[in-house]
């Protein structure tokens, strides 16, 4: 067997017994491999800080970020800029199997001081979403616009993250709107661009605000919800795998590069934002195209695998235990074969309690 062949079934093999024995993702059965095609999908990562011991929470190890870009580099991925992906994506056009974009979400210095060379370096395209209220206000860990400017000028692409990088429930969507108008007027101001990429600060949503954001003339936006990118996405809440040093392994690295779409509708709830039953009634539809889901299993942030009621496509999640406050997520997904899963993902925020 040609080492090339035997190096990749390795690999496969072990993000099998990997997801296995996190329990992660359920059964490792194998089913048809790929199965019905839902058009171009891609894998879209997203970063903050690099190599940041003292917020490991938001951080990357360098080592693992390192292990990133080499696997994207010699692992048969094509990494593409997301502009060009969501205009594939919008239009229908062809995308190569395993197709990824890198985003980073902040103003930190360590952007620049550690994560831009090594992308430099790897020669790998990326977006660098940004809130123009922190970069004014500067600081010695924070970003400058000499700093954007000098990435914008070598490829990267400059996207928005609002001005005052605010959480959904602190305003609301006409004050949300304007907020995120502003920063792109500011950041078109400095690199002379104005983003038509804007990512929810903290992944945070409401249909309100969805809405409000969707009118700005943007060409997509993005939440943090795990999952991937395809024309039966909304193009306004976008998924992203997020990476930091408890989620950096290589394995489940290699295991969200390889995901492919799970395309569902008629999510419940409607609202991310849980207001008033927790825990929430949950469910979608699954595209019927799929017409198994045996293996399908879900999982909730803090409460493990959560069962499944299964009725032809239409799935009803029931969580174990209401849902804490501030941001929960839930993941789902399906056997695709070869080691490769369908992944569908959706955050919930709960709000704090008044005090």
């Amino acid at each position: 067997m040609p080492s090339a062949r035997r190096d990749n079934l390795c690999r496969r093999a072990t993000a099998a017994v990997f997801a296995a024995v996190l329990g992660l993702f359920g059964t490792t059965a194998r089913a048809d491999v790929h199965g019905p095609d839902f058009g171009p999908s891609a894998i879209v990562f997203t970063y903050q800080r690099f190599g940041d011991d003292q917020f490991p929470a938001t951080s990357i190890r360098l080592e693992q970020f390192e292990a990133h870009l080499e696997e994207l580099t010699t692992g048969g991925y094509t990494v593409l800029p997301l502009p060009e992906i969501v205009e594939a994506v919008a239009a229908r056009r062809p995308l190569p199997d395993r197709a990824v974009a890198l985003t980073i979400g902040g103003n930190h210095r360590s952007v620049y001081d550690e994560a831009f060379p090594r992308l430099q370096k790897a020669g790998l395209p990326f977006t660098l979403f940004i809130a123009s209220d922190f970069v004014d206000g500067g600081g010695p860990s924070a970003l400058g616009w000499r700093e954007i400017r000098a990435m914008a000028q070598a490829g990267a692409t400059i996207g928005s993250l609002g001005a005052s990088h605010p959480h959904v429930l602190a305003l609301t969507p006409e004050q949300y709107a304007a907020d995120v108008d502003r920063s792109l007027a500011r950041i078109q101001a400095e690199t002379g661009t104005r983003p038509t990429l804007f990512a929810y600060p903290y992944g945070e949503v409401t249909p309100a605000v969805r809405a409000a954001v969707a009118i700005l003339g943007l060409k997509a936006a993005f939440g943090e919800q795990s999952g991937v990118v395809h024309p039966g996405a909304d193009p306004y809440m976008l998924p992203r795998f997020a990476l930091n040093e408890a989620f950096g392994s290589i394995e489940r690295f290699r295991l969200a590069a390889d995901s492919l779409p799970l395309p569902v509708s008629e999510v419940t709830p409607e609202d991310p934002v849980i207001r008033a039953a927790n825990p929430p009634p949950v469910g979608f539809t699954v595209d019927p195209a799929l017409e198994s889901l045996e293996g399908l299993a879900c999982f909730v942030s803090g409460q493990g695998r959560v069962e499944v009621d299964r009725l032809d496509s239409r799935i009803e999640v029931r969580l174990n235990e209401p849902l804490p406050p501030g941001r929960s997520r839930l993941n789902c997904t399906l056997p695709a074969g070869e080691g490769r899963w369908r992944w569908f993902g959706y955050q919930f925020v709960v709000p704090e309690a008044a005090p």
